[in-house]
């Protein structure tokens, strides 16, 4: 799913008018009555319903909205902000349209004094600024949306929380932004809704297809999008009755120390379930029995050191390399990572300490082969990248980087990105609060290693990976509950998130 700015859904609905054809007033009457049709199916018995209306072209779809409900016997109350003289022409006869229905009063609001009580039981729709705001409210409006959010009313917004920029908040005032129980979008998602500071106002959201042009939106580019399930399987290279395990590509995987070898564990078997041919773990020498009796399947690379990575083997064989879970950062590890990134020639897997290394010796960054990814968490990439304010400047700062060094950087967290060389951002739906628990990320390293192994490209990789781990995630939820889930049962569950993908 494509995420655009709203300048190009701007551009989007005017091509839709001219193209489809539709007049504009009813390409917003087909709007409104999905945003009719969804309050209906949440809220089934007729309610009270609050719609506060700005003077553009959200606050026209508020208003066809107060009408339909009255028709199906709510009981509306409509707040016109008076902010200006001036009023959206579509919104204008929309208002004329309202003019005299029964179940339906209409008000002005002119200061905060004619404010009206809103109670627990009652229905707010927020339909006073959509995705055209481009400053920060103020003055009347702020004051209504401080009303609005000090209220306990379920609060609906049209298209985006009013205040809330589609895209970039990084000056925005928080107090001004109407925080929204749930958020229904018109045909796609908002780039802040992926952003996780902008949870709190947007509550859940959901995207309401209203027919815009397809033509258009195929055309139209953009930088990001949203993995789907249709996506990420069409991705996926088909295995063949006469492939062996040599065709599925051979991994190293330097993982674990002292106090850390259930890190190396994780990744390897992570690996192992996601179809790798054949896996070495190089690993300190005090974890060889734990790794033969707890992944019989991995074959196994001894240091010379007895608690910390210090070398590695001969790369010839490998297809792919990752590094990092658990490997510590002492100074003899630095030095092996330093003569590794010399000689290492095939894709790269880099996560936790391995970030944290380049982002203390941010020169070794020079020496990154080509295909390398990133999975850095947010702490790990203010380390290797540097600190951002907000995440939308977080983002960009990610795509930059990505590009310079021409590699993949998947920042985790909920909605993962997935930031390409060649500028683009993939945002990932799948996974829950449940992951967010110690070993996540290693299996997920172990997983993109496994892809780079089978011959899948970086960025591929990385999607694939990201995706499939989330899944399991999900699968893993509904069996076990977010309390309870732990790494090990990500891993149990990647064989049914494989053959979910692949229906």
């Amino acid at each position: 799913m494509k995420v655009f700015s709203a300048q190009q859904i701007s551009k989007i609905d005017a091509y839709t008018i001219e193209n489809e054809p539709i007049a504009s007033i009813d390409l917003m009457e087909r709007a409104s009555f999905k945003i009719f049709n969804w309050i209906v199916e949440k809220f089934p018995a007729p309610q009270n319903c609050k719609i506060f209306v700005g003077p553009g072209n959200n606050g026209g779809d508020g208003l066809a909205v107060a009408r339909m409900l009255a028709e199906k016997n709510y009981a509306v109350e409509v707040f016109l902000l008076k902010m200006s003289d001036k009023i959206a022409t579509d919104a204008c006869v929309n208002l004329r349209r309202i003019k005299d229905k029964k179940n339906l009063d209409i008000y002005e609001i002119t200061s905060i004094d004619n404010m009206p009580w809103l109670f627990p039981d009652d229905v707010v729709v927020d339909a006073i600024f959509g995705s055209g705001l481009s400053r920060q409210i103020e003055g009347l409006a702020l004051e209504v949306v401080n009303a609005i959010n000090a209220s306990e009313a379920n609060i609906v917004a049209i298209d985006v929380p009013s205040g809330l920029m589609c895209e970039d908040n990084s000056t925005n005032n928080c107090r001004g932004i109407v925080r929204a129980n749930y958020t229904l979008s018109f045909q796609f998602p908002k780039l802040a809704f992926l952003f996780p500071e902008n949870a709190k106002y947007i509550g859940e959201w959901e995207v309401l297809p209203i027919g815009l042009h397809q033509d258009v939106i195929k055309s139209e580019s953009t930088p990001y999008k949203i993995l789907n399930r249709e996506f990420v399987k069409s991705l996926l290279m088909p295995r063949m009755k006469f492939d062996h395990k040599g065709t599925y590509g051979h991994g190293l995987l330097i993982s674990g120390s002292h106090g850390k070898m259930g890190a190396a564990i994780l990744a390897s078997r992570a690996s192992l379930r996601s179809g790798i041919g054949l896996l070495t773990s190089h690993i300190p020498r005090l974890g060889y029995q734990i790794m033969q009796t707890a992944v019989p399947e991995t074959m196994v690379s001894i240091d010379r050191s007895d608690i910390i990575f210090t070398e590695f083997p001969n790369l010839d064989q490998y297809k792919a390399v990752a590094i990092g879970p658990g490997i510590d950062k002492k100074q003899n590890s630095f030095r092996a990572m330093v003569d590794l990134l010399k000689e290492v020639k095939v894709p790269m897997v880099l996560d936790a300490d391995a970030i944290n290394i380049i982002g203390e010796h941010p020169e070794l960054k020079e020496d990154l082969p080509l295909g390398s990814v990133f999975t850095p968490h947010v702490k790990e990439f203010e380390r290797l990248v540097g600190k951002s304010s907000d995440s939308y400047t977080r983002n960009c700062m990610q795509r930059e980087f990505a590009k310079k060094h021409q590699l993949t950087l998947l920042l985790k967290g909920a909605y993962s990105a997935i930031c390409c060389p060649e500028g683009s951002c993939y945002f990932n739906p799948t996974g829950n609060p449940g992951m967010a628990t110690a070993g996540s990320g290693d299996v997920l390293t172990g997983i993109i290693l496994s892809l780079l192994a089978q011959g899948y490209s970086s960025h591929v990789a990385a999607i694939i990976g990201v995706y499939l781990h989330g899944l399991a995630g999900d699968l893993a939820s509904v069996d076990i509950g977010i309390e309870a889930l732990t790494a090990s049962d990500i891993i149990d569950y990647l064989p049914k998130a494989w053959l979910e993908l692949k229906k």
